[in-house]
């Protein structure tokens, strides 16, 4: 089992832009041709799955305006200091742990809600009036581009510690909440995971682009 210490996908995809060579022989899934010297993806909205894909595909899918059933998955990360989600407006969202992420899922309609555990990805029942005043309050949540790139939050210890809000791309957050399946131990997932925790986050503020509240 490797441990916090090596550098998982997610981490060596945010430290050096999502553009390592992929395993031999790994191929786009959808012209079958090797992506072995880029490895991006596209959502499939209508199933809600990731899927790998060379160069030629991914740029098919990079027009945010067309109403495709592909989305590629944009290449940003942006930190989001003094975000309006302080300890009583997170409890209000009734997540059960102190990370999320949040997301537009248009065959939906509506914002929801994942966090990380011991089974992966477990959704929450978004409070919408909650989140509805978060958005009132901050309005850089509205720059989410939706199905490709989530809001992810860690949430502050503390009534006076300022909260963590990131826009990333969506499957970072998979990715990031897979590594912590595999991490997971016990009830609060155990040094290792809390480890891998602390490196992801110091390495997405070393990657993050900063923009301001207006």
């Amino acid at each position: 089992m490797p441990g916090a210490g090596n550098v998982p996908t997610v981490l060596t995809r945010i430290r050096a832009g999502r553009n390592a060579p992929a395993p031999a022989g790994e191929r786009c899934e959808m012209c079958s041709e090797p992506v072995a010297d880029e490895h991006q993806h596209v959502v499939d909205v209508e199933v809600r799955q990731l899927m790998c894909v060379c160069r030629g595909c991914y740029l098919l899918f990079t027009d945010t305006t067309a109403q495709l059933r592909y989305r590629a998955v944009p290449d940003r990360y942006l930190a989001f200091p003094d975000f309006a989600m302080d300890r009583r407006a997170w409890e209000a969202l009734q997540i059960p742990v102190g990370l999320a992420f949040f997301f537009c899922n248009s065959s939906l309609g509506r914002t929801v809600a994942f966090y990380p555990g011991p089974a992966g990805a477990t959704e929450s029942e978004l409070d919408l009036q909650a989140w509805n005043d978060i958005r009132a309050a901050d309005h850089r949540v509205d720059s989410l581009a939706a199905d490709t790139e989530a809001l992810l939050v860690r949430a502050p210890d503390t009534e006076d510690a300022a909260p963590r809000g990131y826009l990333v791309p969506i499957d970072a957050c998979y990715e990031f909440v897979g590594r912590l399946r595999i991490l997971w131990r016990g009830f609060d997932g155990g040094q290792e995971a809390h480890d891998y925790v602390h490196q992801f986050f110091e390495l997405l503020d070393a990657r993050a682009r900063t923009v301001q509240r207006t």
